[in-house]
């Protein structure tokens, strides 16, 4: 892609693109997509990647017989190669009212993890489903409502390189809000997909109804799973004090309470035990687990962390 380009996307920069290029996807249990890709599978065709032998029955294709062995042993052996297969990438982006909060916005940041994810793997000609969740509110506006829906439609499917463009521009003009749903969408998820590959979640994890069914469900069905939650900078190191009215975002709840500085060293501790308990439930289901700001450096998240815990290399 022209330089130029990459600019019109808007959610990430030439330079980084062009680093992207260089990895792919590393799936630690082999493809086994139907469609051709460029995956090893355990399906026998006609790739150039040798696998075994079996021996010769009638009405095997001849060009594939071993001359060289039958020279040295007087038997017919038919050579098998490998055939390659398509990675199936899913990516699952929560799109709740909560993931609207930050500065940078979390879900800001999600969609430009959600747009490396999804280049690297089209790069590698993986096929490539981003699940925006939860399911966009009925508004005033039907127009604006048909086009989000059609946008969300369009990120179900995506493959091959040229693709990329729209990919960005789409995850540009989502939209997001509403309640979280964290477990239905990873639940739903792991039911509808054909078949298993690597699932890429992104969200902030703060559903009060937890997370732990959904990413058993992916589990489960045999998803290689990557959860990557994304918490703001002032969720993380919190910068007002005093008498506050704090209103849910998703609920629209409100509650008033009396912050003072003395409380700020028991606030960090509470979300340091929550972080940690998602890890540990993560580790205990041999899921990578990655927890960073939304102000954190994009570079060192895509080309240190996830390279380093070997999500793509």
């Amino acid at each position: 892609m022209a330089g130029k380009d990459l600019r019109m996307a808007g959610i990430l920069t030439p330079e980084l693109l062009r680093r992207l290029e260089q990895f792919q996807l590393l799936a630690a249990r082999r493809a086994k997509s139907s469609a051709r890709g460029e995956r090893r599978s355990r399906a026998r065709g006609q790739s150039v990647e040798f696998a075994d032998y079996r021996n010769y029955v009638v009405g095997d294709d001849l060009r594939y017989l071993d001359w060289n062995l039958f020279g040295r042993l007087d038997r017919l052996f038919l050579k098998l190669y490998e055939e390659e297969r398509e990675l199936p990438v899913r990516v699952f982006l929560d799109a709740s009212e909560s993931m609207m909060f930050g500065n940078p916005a979390k879900f800001d940041f999600a969609r430009q993890v959600a747009a490396a994810v999804g280049y690297v793997a089209l790069c590698g000609f993986d096929r490539v489903a981003v699940q925006v969740f939860p399911e966009p509110q009925p508004g005033p506006d039907a127009a604006a409502a048909s086009l989000q829906a059609a946008i969300r439609g369009s990120l179900r499917a995506v493959r091959g390189r040229k693709s990329s463009m729209q990919y960005f521009a789409n995850l540009n003009a989502l939209r997001g809000g509403g309640p979280a749903d964290l477990n239905a969408a990873l639940q739903r998820g792991a039911m509808e997909a054909r078949q298993a590959g690597v699932a890429i979640v992104l969200s902030d994890f703060l559903d009060p109804a937890g997370y732990e069914a959904g990413l058993t469900a992916l589990v489960a069905r045999g998803f290689q799973v990557n959860a990557i939650q994304i918490l703001a900078p002032e969720e993380l190191d919190p910068s007002t004090f005093g008498d506050l009215r704090l209103v849910d975002a998703e609920t629209g709840s409100m509650q008033e309470v009396t912050f003072g500085k003395y409380r700020l060293a028991a606030y960090r501790e509470t979300v340091a035990r929550f972080v940690q308990r998602l890890l540990e439930f993560c580790k205990s289901r041999g899921i990578h687990f990655f927890s960073v700001s939304s102000g954190t450096s994009l570079d060192d998240l895509l080309l240190r962390q996830l390279r380093a815990s070997e999500v793509w290399g």
